[in-house]
């Protein structure tokens, strides 16, 4: 072959591979999800405007807060409930992990924020059944409880609520050494009254895996996974290699029962310790993983904080957007120790524009805007946000935004390669000014969106001192 040959030979591949990357793989099928900016899925170009970390706001301390450690808060219809580990004042007996005096207690709130701890007789506490304990005097299972609501079709009534609990091996020989090391799943109707769900762990401890060294030591947790229709579990493991770090393994299970082979997922950035992942599915877009993570950097003394990472349903990877904190330790002074920085298990909705995340020790609520976890943001100069290719399913457009009094958002639909679609384009849609948590999009002309509908599109967005918070067609 003549070099002008292979030069021009050369030139059509690098131009295909641009084109490929240009155009991507096959569009995303986003039907009518909710779209939120955790990650760059569906970000393809960003002019003047940048993805910014939002800074959850503490709101004053209530007059009955819940406080407790390795805290799960669950939203079930109206109720409100908490579960956190908390121990016995009375016991005198061995300390460490997974001792007999730790103790799994229950509280109810009907709007989030104040709490009851009611007395549920069911255990008796330093001569008193007057408490609200659920799980008493079965170590080492009050030391790392982790509850949730099991949302899969069809579940018996029985087991609507779930948890996994337990440790590794040499743990259990030391508190319980009947048991076998591992995570042991229970089961409950009510969220109140829990059994075990079997004599032997549904995840058993192997002190070695291709994930790393299984740790089982922290809060592990789990969930009915409605858009891989599976349960999904993120527990503790030690990436011995890489450190060692305590990191994170994910696995899945069609029945509870029997579990994948795990994966190292290994978000950490060097010298990173991600003490828990606290992930679980966003309530608005169960295809969305949020995980809040404590990191620890032990070559920084001994202070943690709180860390924002997402994942996608069947991924498994953590897409890190950021690397500096979400919520951090701020003034207070009992908040920069080595476990003074836990967030509770799930950011839970407390009003139609509010979601919530816990502080375990401090008992502070933290409070975001509906779908507020990452902004795009332009300033006084227009900016532009151009999607990658995708099919939807719908004929109207919703956007989560707020402006300032001189900002606006506009949008127009796009063809695959970029063209704007008549009907559709920029000049066309209406200008948007305000602050809600759905507007529907609207263009001078009838809208085409559900002609559209099934075809691969891009979304173009032009704004000015303007946040856009998510997008979704219904």
């Amino acid at each position: 072959m003549k070099p002008s040959s292979i030069t021009r030979l050369v030139s059509v591949v690098f131009l295909g591979v641009l084109l490929a990357l240009r155009l991507g793989a096959a569009p995303v099928n986003i039907g009518s999800r909710l779209e939120l900016f955790v990650d760059r899925t569906l970000v393809d170009t960003l002019k003047g405007v940048e993805l910014r970390l939002q800074t959850p706001q503490p709101l004053p301390l209530s007059a009955s807060p819940v406080r407790g450690v390795y805290m799960t808060v669950i939203k079930d219809g109206d109720l409100y409930r908490a579960y956190y580990r908390a121990n016995d004042k009375t016991y005198t007996g061995p300390k460490g992990d997974g001792n007999p005096g730790e103790l799994t207690c229950y509280a109810e709130s009907k709007n989030g924020h104040d709490w009851i701890f009611p007395n549920l007789g069911l255990f008796e506490v330093d001569g008193s059944r007057h408490n609200n304990v659920i799980l008493a005097q079965a170590p080492p299972f009050s030391h790392n409880f982790s509850p949730f609501l099991d949302l899969r079709p069809g579940v018996d009534a029985r087991e609507r609520f779930k948890a996994l609990a337990g440790s590794r091996a040499d743990i259990l020989r030391r508190v319980a050494p009947e048991l076998e090391g591992g995570l042991y799943g229970f089961v409950s109707a009510d969220g109140i009254h829990w059994r075990r769900s079997g004599t032997r762990p549904i995840i058993p401890y192997q002190k070695m895996t291709p994930a790393g060294e299984t740790r089982f030591d922290s809060q592990n947790v789990a969930f009915w996974s409605v858009a891989e229709q599976r349960y999904v579990c993120y527990y503790r493991t030690l990436d011995t290699p890489h450190g060692p770090l305590r990191t994170i393994t994910r696995t899945t299970s069609p029945d509870f029962v029997t579990w994948s082979e795990p994966v190292a997922m290994r978000p950490n950035l060097p010298d990173e310790h991600l003490y828990t992942s606290q992930t679980h599915p966003y309530f608005r877009a169960p295809h969305i993983y949020i995980a809040l993570p404590t990191r620890f950097q032990s070559k920084r003394g001994s202070s943690t904080d709180i860390l924002f990472m997402s994942s996608r349903a069947g991924s498994n990877v953590y897409d890190r957007l950021f690397a500096e904190a979400f919520i951090r330790p701020g003034l207070d002074v009992e908040r920069w120790g080595n476990r003074s920085n836990y967030a509770a298990l799930n950011v839970i909705p407390t009003s139609p524009t509010e979601m919530s995340i816990y502080h375990e020790a401090s008992g502070v609520r933290y409070v975001l805007r509906t779908d507020g976890f990452v902004a795009a943001t332009a300033g006084a100069r227009a900016g532009e946000l151009v999607t990658k290719p995708f099919v939807y399913s719908g004929k109207e457009l919703v956007v989560n935004y707020s402006t300032s009094a001189g900002g606006s958002l506009r949008m127009e639909v796009l063809h695959e390669d970029g063209t704007a679609l008549p009907g559709l384009r920029l000049e066309e849609c209406a200008e948007i000014i305000g602050d809600e948590i759905e507007r529907v999009v609207r263009w001078k002309t009838e809208s085409r969106l559900g002609e559209l509908a099934g075809r691969p599109v891009r979304l173009r967005f032009v704004m000015v001192e303007c946040d856009l918070y998510s997008f979704r067609f219904r």
